[in-house]
């Protein structure tokens, strides 16, 4: 797959990024460039490879989850002017 200048210009304005005329072929190098190593990629068998998490081997730590309340209502309200039911309680600003 080879990228032309049309292309070029339309992935930078798709990126949101101001590339001048002089610009373009240069881009259009790196870009062929990059794909031409995807392609490479391509090539390799990975069948029966697992996905890694990283290049070490390790195990992910997992934890259980679970919804709580926390547990201290009351220390989170302690501070506030005024509560209800550990509620905060705010003026009413909308009539």
């Amino acid at each position: 797959m080879s990228v032309d200048e049309k292309t070029v210009r339309r992935i930078a304005h798709l990126a949101r990024i101001a590339v001048t005329d002089a610009e373009v072929p240069h881009l259009q190098g790196e870009l062929n460039a990059i794909l031409s190593f995807v392609e490479q990629l391509n090539e390799v068998d990975v069948e029966g490879v697992e996905p890694m998490t990283s290049v070490t081997p390790m195990i992910m730590k997992k934890r259980e989850d679970g919804v709580t309340d926390g547990g201290y209502a009351e220390k989170i309200v302690q501070n506030a002017p005024a509560t209800e039911d550990n509620f905060f309680l705010v003026p009413k600003v909308i009539e």
